[in-house]
């Protein structure tokens, strides 16, 4: 696992020490949900969202003209009804489910560390509330020491890379800097590579288990890998460390890119020509598991358990499950304790 660390702690040879002087706060960082399963809550979303130079690298002017004239317009209704689809009488499910990773993480947190355990709160890069909202009130709150942990096991510019940028924005022209600690990424984990495994055992020991595992990750486009971004490397790693976990040889599982938009190429395989080339292969049962999302969303909920399943169908599938996120799993909470440990150390102990 790589960290990206902001602050200047290194320079400290005790640094254990000096930290266990300041307080700190835990702030688990995803991308961001409407407000409303509607379209104008999806409007301001998508605005926010497709607005980031991270997420659409496009001439400035002519995307202005493009996502406001053309895009939002015709997209917007279009979510909002998928939202719909799958929203809960508590809100969003990435909200929610968020609100459950804190409360679960904190009260791991407590039990470890007593009345010296961190501050745990949820932040997203697009919405409310913001991280600079965050930040801002834990630091009224006296907090001077955060650990950001992007809720993206597999580093990707267009989702990690777009945190530190406002990260940056934070610090920048600020005269006493905070400790800002982010853990880049934790796509071969050991402990997150056995909460998926854990997921996947737990899920086919209550409901059976098809003829193949397809492992399906939202996609970039081909170009942002061209350029360096190391996405796809770092989900081909944790499909392989799932796979070995799993004990599946080669032919139990295949791997898959979802949710591309628009006319570029985006990263292969796609995970609806996947689904398909197993219908028409003979493999007629499939299950399928997203290790780039620990909540469910609207790219699992709609997109995975409800789009694609007719996809397959219609090509002539007959069992389709979809396994559901690590979420607040009590394998995935350890998962985060074990990644935020190493920062959270009390005299060096």
């Amino acid at each position: 696992m790589q960290n990206g660390l902001f602050g200047a702690h290194f320079f400290y040879p005790n640094f254990h020490y000096f930290y266990a002087m300041k307080k700190s706060a835990i702030i688990l960082v995803n991308l961001g949900t409407p407000e409303s399963p509607t379209a104008a809550g999806v409007s301001r979303f998508l605005k926010l969202f497709l607005s980031d130079r991270r997420v659409v690298e496009a001439p400035r002017l002519l995307w202005w003209f493009l996502l406001r004239l053309v895009i939002i317009p015709l997209r917007a209704k279009k979510v909002a009804h998928a939202y719909r689809e799958i929203w809960w009488d508590e809100g969003s499910p990435l909200r929610v489910i968020s609100h459950r990773q804190v409360a679960a993480l904190k009260e791991l947190l407590n039990k470890e560390y007593k009345t010296q355990a961190p501050l745990v709160v949820d932040a997203v890069t697009y919405g409310n509330p913001s991280i600079a909202a965050v930040i801002a009130s834990l630091k009224e709150k006296g907090i001077d020491r955060y650990i950001v942990v992007p809720m993206y096991p597999q580093y990707s510019g267009s989702t990690t890379g777009a945190i530190y940028d406002q990260l940056s924005d934070i610090v920048k022209g600020v005269r006493d800097v905070p400790d800002i600690l982010t853990i880049k990424s934790f796509y071969d984990h050991p402990e997150y590579i056995n909460a998926l495994a854990q997921r996947i055992r737990e899920y086919w020991e209550k409901n059976g288990r098809n003829k193949k595992l397809l492992m399906s990750f939202h996609g970039i486009p081909q170009e942002y890998a061209d350029k360096g971004d190391p996405y796809r490397e770092h989900c081909m790693a944790t499909a392989v460390a799932l796979s070995e976990a799993l004990q599946l040889s080669p032919s139990d599982w295949s791997i898959g890119f979802q949710s591309r938009f628009g006319p570029k190429q985006w990263l292969e395989p796609y995970t609806d020509e996947q689904l398909k080339k197993c219908a028409k292969d003979g493999v007629d049962s499939v299950d399928v598991v997203s290790p780039a999302f620990t909540a469910d969303c609207l790219e699992t909920l709609e997109e995975l358990n409800i789009s694609y399943r007719q996809v397959f169908m219609d090509a002539g599938g007959l069992s389709y499950n979809y396994i559901p996120c690590v979420n607040d799993s009590p394998d995935f909470t350890f998962a985060l304790f074990k990644l935020t440990k190493p920062f959270l150390e009390i005299n060096g102990e």
